[in-house]
């Protein structure tokens, strides 16, 4: 006996829904990004230590199991807010794929790879300086923090070797200066003290620390003949 029932048609079935992986990466994404703003704004508010994890839960407006899941303990949020700082987006962003670091390394001079460093340096130290200076208090009783800021000193130095090195391959650095000597020199110069003194504390502007910092570098670091400032005296500045 056949069976009097029509069989629905292939293209009539119902489909299974497709999981919407992107939607959910995006969610999680906006999720953890609101988790370190709130953060952000705490800890510098009141201070690494006197921030609670329930405090930037109610800050970001989702539940404390959220953040551990999402960003992990304070001092791993700390770490994102300095990875993101030094980036100037809403990730961590490898040295070598930074659109500074590219545009530096497509110089062939280095008077003009100084003056982009130094361009970016004063966009990043706004952002970066007030969490080290933060980062720096809390490794006196947080031991996570202070191999925290090790790490991150450490990093910078192999990173100004590196500049350097990039610096000496154009033939253009002072006779006797070592790739050591050009690396420490710009590492003492590029980090959060010096802009905090000039900027924060004596209250220069961001173009005229910028435009100190190249011009300082070009005479300290640059052969005579290869930049005219290498030869003139201070700026009056």
């Amino acid at each position: 006996m056949h069976d009097d029932v029509k069989q629905p048609s292939e293209s009539a079935m119902p489909r299974p829904r497709t999981y919407d992986s992107s939607r959910r990466r995006a969610a999680a994404a906006e999720t953890r990004t609101a988790i370190v703003r709130a953060a952000h704004d705490l800890f510098l508010e009141r201070g690494f230590r006197a921030t609670t994890v329930a405090a930037i839960a109610e800050r970001a407006d989702v539940a404390v199991d959220t953040i551990y899941t999402a960003c992990g303990r304070k001092p791993d949020i700390l770490r994102e807010l300095l990875e993101r700082a030094i980036s100037g987006e809403d990730a961590a962003i490898p040295a070598l794929q930074r659109a500074y670091v590219r545009d530096i390394a497509a110089l062939p001079d280095a008077e003009a790879k100084l003056r982009r460093y130094a361009r970016a340096i004063a966009d990043i130290q706004p952002r970066l300086a007030p969490l080290v200076h933060l980062l720096q208090e809390a490794a006196v009783t947080e031991p996570g923090l202070a191999t925290l800021w090790q790490e991150i000193a450490g990093r910078r130095a192999a990173n100004m070797r590196q500049f350097a090195a990039d610096l000496a391959a154009t033939g253009q650095l002072r006779p006797g200066l070592s790739i050591e000597e050009v690396a420490d020199t710009v590492w003492a110069t590029n980090g959060p003290e010096l802009y905090t003194l000039l900027v924060v504390q004596r209250g220069w502007a961001l173009e005229r620390f910028e435009r100190w910092l190249a011009d300082t570098w070009i005479r300290l670091l640059l052969a005579p003949s290869s930049s005219p400032l290498a030869t003139a005296g201070p700026s009056p500045t």
